[in-house]
């Protein structure tokens, strides 16, 4: 038997290279556009999915209504992770295939506050309308979904009038960390956006009566050239073994 060892073990290493080889050459290319609502979230899930499948994946993050203007301009893309209303515009401009689209979670809107700072009570509606106009700046997303609300939610409290020259809108990747250097005393804006941003501390959501949720969800590029690999990481970011990622970041699973 001594003499067939070798040749077998030359054939098992043979096999394993072309197992391996063939993995390589099948690995594709993902490109993601995400809205920023869930960056966190998406880019930690992203990581994982690489590096299960061997696939690359690159991500680019921007306000929602951005996206979709680019997404209805040509802008290539594997798989996009947007707000529901959003997304489900684009599929029915035909930009994403229908069938592939899935929910993966949503979150309210929260509050955060320098690290360090005292933290303004918001357990009520009162407590966090005194808490606002107590602020001599409140930052929040000047496009986003969640900055629209946010908007809205003044004049609904009765105070639009006397926020609007506290009102920082700002563009979504600088809506928090402007209150980390201290350019702000507050901001309002989806929760999910909190997570992971230095130098800020969460104070807690707005209160349940005045609270929204946003959602998120995914869908491959109806242009996409690989789509197969689109439609895996669409079902990896909404399976329910995501759940633990997506609750580690703020983001309520949809399953």
């Amino acid at each position: 038997m001594r003499k067939f060892a070798k040749p077998l073990i030359a054939m098992a290493l043979c096999a394993s290279g072309l197992l391996v080889a063939a993995a390589q050459a099948q690995a594709a290319e993902l490109r993601v556009l995400s809205g920023n609502g869930a960056k966190a979230a998406v880019r930690e899930l992203c990581a994982q999915f690489a590096s299960k499948t061997g696939n690359k994946v690159s991500i680019h993050f921007e306000v929602n209504a951005d996206l979709k203007k680019k997404i209805e301009a040509g802008e290539p893309f594997d798989v996009a992770v947007l707000n529901p209303p959003v997304l489900d515009a684009l599929i029915k401009e035909g930009k994403i295939v229908a069938d592939t689209r899935a929910d993966i979670g949503r979150a309210g809107l929260g509050v955060a506050v320098r690290a360090g700072a005292p933290k303004p009570d918001i357990s009520t509606v009162d407590a966090f309308k005194r808490a606002l106009l107590a602020t001599k700046a409140v930052a929040f997303p000047g496009k986003g979904a969640s900055g629209r609300y946010f908007v809205s939610l003044l004049d609904r409290m009765g105070i639009a009038a006397q926020m609007k020259p506290k009102l920082k809108p700002m563009k979504a990747e600088d809506t928090v960390e402007v209150v980390a250097r201290g350019e702000a005393d507050m901001v309002v804006v989806v929760s999910t956006r909190i997570t992971g941003v230095a130098g800020v501390e969460r104070v807690g959501p707005i209160p349940e009566a005045l609270q929204t949720k946003i959602g998120f969800a995914a869908g491959v590029g109806s242009s996409s050239k690989a789509s197969d690999a689109g439609k895996a990481l669409v079902r990896f970011l909404s399976a329910p073994a995501a759940a633990e990622t997506l609750k580690k970041n703020g983001v309520d699973p949809a399953h």
